[in-house]
């Protein structure tokens, strides 16, 4: 630690020296930790690994892999079992692996990382503004094609209300992580150090994972990310963030199922 700190002032020269700040070991540790996270996520939670999961384990237990796999698939739940890795994975790396981090490594309180309601009640009408003309939106492009072919992702959510409730626990929790670990942990470890700059530090990894979707998603969680990441910083609470992701993608799976295969019409399978 002492030789990144000597390095940390060697490294402005000139002029700049009487800008040096004291090099800041928690920001260091939270976006090592988060780098960390964001790898162990993208190489967790697909549902290739999922499957590359069950034969190990099953030919672990000595068991017939193809045989076993074919038995577990005949199971009615079995398709939401891929959805609860993929919610797993975001758990483990967005959620409990940054609090660990936080209580034992940098020994802070975790209410300090938005966790807490703030000043969210001065700024509501702002993610008001944020949301009801993307809500509109929804409306409009509902009746094209491609939107309702694409949501919702898990593509049996219609069959009863149990793999309704029980996809959209697994996929809007996900955002509730997805909040916390971008504009509660990386941002808030990183404000001291970066002021408002840490704004822009988190926004970086956040418009990444967004790369596997359309681009001009990609594009917009630049700005989406600025805006939410402004007001976490304000207000020093992510349930705004939160509230705005899970009213927008509820409001996209629900407009999707009501134009093709409608609401769910039994409770079990």
């Amino acid at each position: 630690m002492h030789l990144l700190e000597r390095i940390h002032t060697e490294s402005f020269s000139g002029s700049d020296k009487r800008n040096v700040t004291h090099w800041n070991k928690s920001s260091a540790i939270a976006l090592l930790v988060a780098a960390f996270c964001l790898l162990l996520l993208h190489y967790s939670k697909f549902y290739s690994t999922f499957y590359a999961s069950l034969e190990l384990l099953f030919s672990m237990t000595q068991s017939d892999v193809a045989d076993s796999l074919r038995q577990l698939k005949k199971w009615a739940y079995f398709p939401l079992l891929p959805e609860a890795w993929w919610f797993f994975w975001h758990l483990v790396a967005f959620f409990v692996i940054p609090i660990l981090v936080i209580k034992y490594v940098l020994k802070d309180s975790i209410k300090r990382y938005g966790l807490g309601v703030g000043r969210l009640n001065q700024h509501k009408r702002w993610y008001v503004l944020l949301t009801a003309p993307i809500l509109f939106f929804i409306v409009m492009v509902s009746f094209r094609e491609d939107f309702v072919n694409h949501y919702p992702f898990y593509k049996l959510a219609h069959r009863s209300w149990i793999d309704f409730f029980a996809w959209e626990i697994f996929y809007l929790s996900q955002f509730f992580f997805v909040e916390f670990f971008f504009r509660g942990f990386i941002l808030q470890a990183c404000r001291p150090a970066f002021g408002v700059n840490a704004i822009f530090i988190m926004i970086v990894p956040y418009m990444m994972i967004h790369l596997s979707k359309p681009w001009l998603e990609a594009a917009g969680a630049i700005f989406f990310g600025l805006f939410l990441g402004v007001l976490a910083l304000h207000t020093r609470s992510i349930w705004g963030g939160v509230l705005v992701h899970v009213s927008i993608a509820l409001s996209m799976d629900v407009a999707a199922l009501l134009q093709t295969k409608g609401l769910p019409e039994q409770f079990f399978p």
